[in-house]
């Protein structure tokens, strides 16, 4: 199992939107997320700073092949189409990125 964790900014203007989207997502996007080995998923949000943390659980062996599989996804390419614009990238992201990846420094069971 490898934990992952990514941020990214949100649009202050969409707070509201992108919380009610986050309290029911859509079944087809969880049925994705699952397929593709990923467990334990939360999005945390800081305020006022509005940055987004995501963290998961991967459980799978190739996460390159299960990520490029839920892009292939028309349910997730739907919700990312929705989503995606009321993020704001870090500037300081990977080329390639969209929310950036970030180094786990600490774990404790």
């Amino acid at each position: 199992m490898q934990r992952m964790g990514l941020c990214i900014g949100l649009k202050p203007e969409v707070i509201d939107e992108y919380k009610a989207l986050h309290a029911a997502v859509w079944p087809d996007v969880l049925a994705v997320i699952s397929a593709a080995n990923i467990r334990n998923y939360s999005i945390f949000l800081r305020e006022p700073e509005n940055l987004l943390f995501a963290y998961w659980e991967y459980h799978g062996s190739d996460f390159s092949a299960d990520a490029a599989e839920m892009a292939r996804s028309p349910a997730m390419q739907k919700w990312w189409e929705i989503c995606d614009p009321l993020q704001q990238p870090l500037a300081t992201r990977k080329d390639g990125e969209w929310w950036a990846q970030m180094v786990e420094v600490f774990h404790h069971d």
